[in-house]
């Protein structure tokens, strides 16, 4: 659940009227963001992004697959970096402390990215249509987790300890994100950090705040 931002713009060899052609995954995308800003996601067509790029659809084939696949970024690239940090991590380091810990590297960004992480978060988990399509990565991002813990357990990828702290992990940043989401004030380290701590010690620091009657 990260990417990067979405403001790099690409130049041109012969003077033109009005704005460059754009060229590059960066400036799509950020093209991409103000039409959604302006017209809404399911609004806004790949014709209409690349009539804003001043290229065919061509070219924007060559960069993404799809309007949901540019929301996401280069997810592809972005899971990769998960895996090395998760990889990088001593064996010593607890298994839930090393996973907290990459999560929490993984969602840390310059703070001129952070506006168009949150506009990127906003569209995923609140536009209908990239919701549905985010099964497979979500699939893709646990799978990650999975390995990791295997790994780290010495059982099968599929077994149900692998599998359940995917989940669980991918439940606990999705919990985190839409807090931020609703508080332009917290800062999503923090949030993912705590939310991960939670998770690591199974929710059991929290006194009940009402007494419940015993049972008869």
């Amino acid at each position: 659940m990260a990417s990067s931002n979405p403001t790099a713009g690409a130049g041109s060899r012969r003077l033109r009227v009005g704005r460059p052609s754009a060229t590059s995954r960066d400036e799509l995308e950020r093209l991409a963001f103000e039409l959604f800003a302006r017209k809404g996601f399911e609004q806004t067509t790949v014709d209409d992004i690349a009539a804003a790029a001043k290229v065919s659809r061509r070219t924007f084939f060559r960069y993404h697959a799809s309007k949901n696949d540019l929301v996401w970024g280069d997810f592809d690239s972005q899971l990769a970096g998960f895996r090395d940090l998760l990889a990088a991590c001593p064996p010593e380091v607890p298994m839930m402390d090393a996973l907290r810990g990459a999560v929490v590297s993984f969602n840390r960004f310059n703070p001129a990215d952070v506006p168009w992480h949150r506009r990127r978060m906003e569209l995923i988990l609140r536009v209908p249509a990239l919701q549905a399509d985010s099964t497979l990565r979500y699939a893709s991002w646990r799978s990650v987790v999975a390995a990791f813990v295997a790994d780290r357990t010495g059982r099968p990828q599929d077994a149900l300890l692998p599998r359940q702290v995917g989940y669980a992990t991918l439940a606990t940043c999705i919990a985190a994100y839409e807090q931020w989401l609703a508080d332009d004030g917290t800062d999503l380290a923090e949030l993912l950090d705590t939310a991960m701590r939670e998770l690591q010690g199974g929710f059991g620091g929290h006194a009940p705040t009402t007494a419940f009657p015993a049972a008869p």
